[in-house]
C-alpha cells in the first residue's frame, strides 16, 4: 500500500469516527410531531447488489445501517447514518435520507480483470442514501427500497445503485 493510499484510508477512518461523534446535521427534515419507530433492530439481505444489512434505530427517527458486500474477488462495507420521516396516513411507512462511507478491499485477480480501474485494490469513499422503509404489520419483517449513490476517492468511480432489502426484525 502506498503512502498516499494509507493517508487516504486514515483520513477516511478519522473522518468517519467524527461522523458518529456528532449529532445528525439535517434535523430540519425531522418529523414535526412525535415519531415512534416500528422496530429498533433488524438484519437481512439486500438485493442489487447482493449484501447483508443490519439496521439499528438508536434515537427516535434515527438509524445506523451497516451493509456488507462480499464476492470471490473481495469485500466492501458501507456504514450509513439515516433519518426517518413517517408518511402521513400510512402506518409503519417512512421515507429516509442519510449519508456515510464505504471501504472495500479487492484481490490482485480483480485488478487484472478490471484494467480500467486505478492501480489500487482498495476502495474508500462517500455514500448517500434515500428510500422508503416499511415494517409489515403483525410480522417480524421489514422491507425497504432505496437508491444509494457512492463515490470512491481512491478508485475514482461513481456507483449509481440501489436495492431492495428484506430484514428480520430482532426487536
Amino acid at each position: 500500500m502506498s503512502r498516499k493510499q494509507l493517508s487516504l484510508v486514515l483520513f477516511f477512518l478519522l473522518s468517519f469516527s467524527s461522523l458518529f461523534a456528532q449529532d445528525f446535521t439535517i434535523d430540519s427534515i425531522a418529523p414535526a410531531g412525535p415519531y415512534v419507530n416500528p422496530y429498533t433492530k433488524s438484519i437481512g439481505v439486500k438485493v442489487s447488489p447482493g449484501a447483508i444489512t443490519y439496521k439499528n434505530m438508536f434515537k427516535t427517527a434515527r438509524a445506523i445501517e451497516v451493509i456488507g458486500y462480499a464476492s470471490l474477488d473481495g469485500f466492501s462495507a458501507s456504514i450509513l447514518k439515516e433519518i426517518y420521516t413517517p408518511l402521513e396516513g400510512a402506518e409503519n411507512l417512512s421515507w429516509y435520507i442519510g449519508y456515510g462511507g464505504h471501504m472495500g478491499v479487492w484481490s490482485e485477480e480483480w485488478k487484472k480483470t478490471n484494467p480500467n480501474s486505478s492501480n489500487s485494490n482498495i476502495a474508500v469513499g462517500f455514500d448517500g442514501i434515500i428510500g422508503f422503509d416499511y415494517k409489515i404489520k403483525n410480522t417480524p419483517l421489514n422491507i425497504s427500497v432505496d437508491w444509494q449513490p457512492a463515490f470512491s476517492i481512491i478508485q475514482s468511480y461513481f456507483k449509481n445503485h440501489g436495492g431492495i432489502s428484506v430484514r428480520y426484525v430482532l426487536k
